[in-house]
């Protein structure tokens, strides 16, 4: 598929899902039963956030006659509160069961914590981007499981973009927690499928003796499924998410996305925007402790009432470059010369292709046609798929 936005085949699929309601997490279950026959007797423990629910039943409650010892928390915390970024503390639940903080002190689980565990439960809500960072604590779970002969369950869900492929591929050169393999930005999988493609993959330590079960969604057919309940504080409903794989590469410059406002993720802007029908003050809150531009009228664009134009659009980006370019400050666009930018998008090609003035649709080609793109769609991803439907006749 060459130049995004001039595929007919990728239009009938925009203009299809387009027409689809938004599905939740309820249209697709686990088998709650199954799960506890397999758990009887063992010591557990549990990987969880706010959005651990299945069939309207939070995980813990799930597991209430069984022996959880432990539990894991990711970024943004148990109770999915904490700001972006923000290290998290361990603590404990109302029960008292140690609550692990996965990202606090470190970010894989020690010998220590899995002492005592026979099967951890991994149950994340993913949105399945590649600089979302659930995965990446998937990942560090994994190899802790597989060096210390622990049992990895992935309970599995449904994810707003688990159907398509989208996006540059990450480079070897731009590893980091927010990115950790090579992958597009949307890999087209749910977290269950992931953890099949990281051990089946070998991308990480002693992945052959990783025990891992995926325990399956039951009646699902990829349907773009957006989570009942945030997944963290920053992203509040399934616009903000639709907006997310676009808007998250504004992190790595100086443009605001509505972080510490009441619209993060629905907009963008900064003060040396020029004067728009729209202006937001990022303000400290528990979301966001420390907002870009705090305390600053920021003016912008607002994208409440406005769909992204495929699964990733730049032209936000190319539009607040353009006008940094106007305002003479375009020096300072990207965070850290660039190296922040490209930490999310997976190379500095993105920061390059702004530069030289290129338009929208040679960025689209640059990764539509990258060789390992296709390859890790026509090859890699399709091994480890569990549910067949919507968007696989796209490949």
């Amino acid at each position: 598929m060459k130049g995004k936005g001039k595929s007919s085949s990728w239009l009938f699929l925009v203009l299809f899902l387009s027409s689809l309601p938004c599905l939740s997490q309820s249209t697709a279950s686990r088998t709650g039963d199954l799960l506890l026959d397999k758990l009887k007797g063992q010591r557990i423990a549990v990987v969880a956030h706010a959005a651990s629910v299945s069939d309207g039943v939070f995980i813990l409650d799930q597991l209430a006659d069984q022996q959880v010892v432990k539990v894991m928390s990711p970024e943004h915390g148990f109770a999915s509160k904490a700001s972006d970024g923000e290290h998290v503390s361990d603590s404990k639940t109302d029960k008292g069961v140690p609550i692990i903080s996965l990202y606090g002190s470190h970010k894989k689980p020690t010998a220590e914590d899995l002492r005592g565990v026979d099967v951890l439960l991994f149950d994340l809500q993913d949105l399945g981007l590649r600089f979302y960072t659930y995965i990446s604590t998937l990942t560090y779970v994994m190899e802790a499981c597989a060096e210390n002969g622990v049992k990895l369950m992935v309970l599995d869900r449904p994810n707003p973009f688990a159907y398509a492929v989208d996006g540059p591929m990450l480079s070897n050169d731009y590893k980091s927690f927010i990115g950790m393999h090579p992958v597009p930005v949307i890999y087209g999988m749910t977290i269950g499928e992931y953890a099949l493609m990281v051990k089946g993959e070998g991308w990480i330590a002693n992945a052959e003796a990783l025990n891992l079960e995926v325990l399956e969604i039951k009646g699902y057919h990829r349907e773009p499924t957006y989570p009942d309940i945030a997944p963290s504080p920053n992203l509040p409903d399934d616009h903000a998410i639709a907006w997310y794989p676009s808007l998250c590469f504004f992190e790595g410059t100086t443009v605001s996305v509505g972080r510490g406002s009441n619209q993060p993720f629905t907009c963008y802007g900064a003060p040396w925007f020029p004067m728009e029908t729209f202006s937001f003050k990022p303000m400290s809150c528990t979301a966001s402790k420390y907002p870009k531009h705090e305390g600053v009228l920021c003016q912008g664009v607002n994208l409440r009432e406005v769909n992204p134009k495929g699964l990733i659009d730049l032209q936000p980006m190319l539009h607040a470059y353009q006008q940094a370019v106007s305002a003479g400050v375009v020096d300072d666009f990207f965070l850290l010369s660039g190296q922040s930018l490209a930490l999310r998008y997976g190379s500095d090609n993105l920061r390059q292709l702004l530069q030289s003035g290129a338009e929208l649709s040679n960025i689209y080609q640059s990764w539509a046609e990258d060789p390992a793109y296709q390859h890790y769609r026509q090859v890699i991803r399709p091994k480890y798929l569990l549910y067949q439907g919507l968007g696989d006749s796209f490949k």
